[in-house]
């Protein structure tokens, strides 16, 4: 994955299991491709976390699937886009907010600027 802009935002959460299902219908069919009516919002790619090992020194150490498990990486143009009246518009649209929204937790969103390279 190749970030094009200058700015993420990453959102992350957890969903009840039974919701599950209607989670990731709607996440993929309603609330991506409204967001990405936006100006400014260039691209949303979801990830799910996994349990995984990995090489640390001279060990190798196992981890747990992190918590929350759902990630989300929205590239932006600039953090504004996030309380723009397309973005407040966008975010309230379709079954997320009824139906969806209240059976997630652990929410947790961050955006993070791209640093200059070096050398």
């Amino acid at each position: 994955m190749t970030i094009q802009t200058n700015y993420i935002l990453i959102s992350s959460m957890d969903v009840a299991p039974e919701y599950e299902a209607l989670f990731n219908e709607v996440y993929d069919t309603e609330h991506t491709p409204s967001l990405l009516t936006v100006p400014g919002v260039r691209s949303i790619q979801r990830f799910k976390g996994e349990p995984f090992s990995m090489a640390i020194g001279s060990s190798v150490m196992d981890k747990e699937a992190p918590a929350p498990i759902y990630t989300a990486v929205y590239e932006i143009d600039d953090p504004s886009v996030l309380t723009s009246p397309e973005w407040a518009r966008a975010v309230e649209e379709g079954r997320w907010t009824a139906q969806v929204r209240p059976h997630t937790r652990d929410r947790h969103h961050a955006v993070y600027a791209r640093l200059p390279k070096h050398g």
